[in-house]
């Protein structure tokens, strides 16, 4: 290997790592949206699950959102602002 060739590879690595570097963060963002997602998404469906076994029990307890669901309302109506 020439000497052109080992300062080629060098560079290429460099510009690769920074490429990673920037990637990263954008990367790891939406890995934990999704994941914030899947559990809002867990949390509905636990509701509505709930929601459904309460109304053929009649019960007439005043039911308070869990943390999950108040999260998600909140985190949506960020998003409407935000767009």
């Amino acid at each position: 290997m020439t000497t052109e060739q080992t300062e080629a590879l060098i560079g290429m690595t460099v510009v690769v790592a920074i490429l990673v570097l920037l990637a990263l963060p954008s990367a790891l963002g939406v890995i934990r949206d999704r994941r914030i997602d899947r559990q809002i998404r867990e949390a509905q469906e636990e509701r509505g699950s709930r929601t459904a076994r309460e109304d053929q029990k009649s019960s007439s307890r005043s039911t308070v959102p869990s943390t999950a669901t108040w999260y998600a309302e909140g985190r949506r109506s960020k998003k409407l602002v935000s767009s």
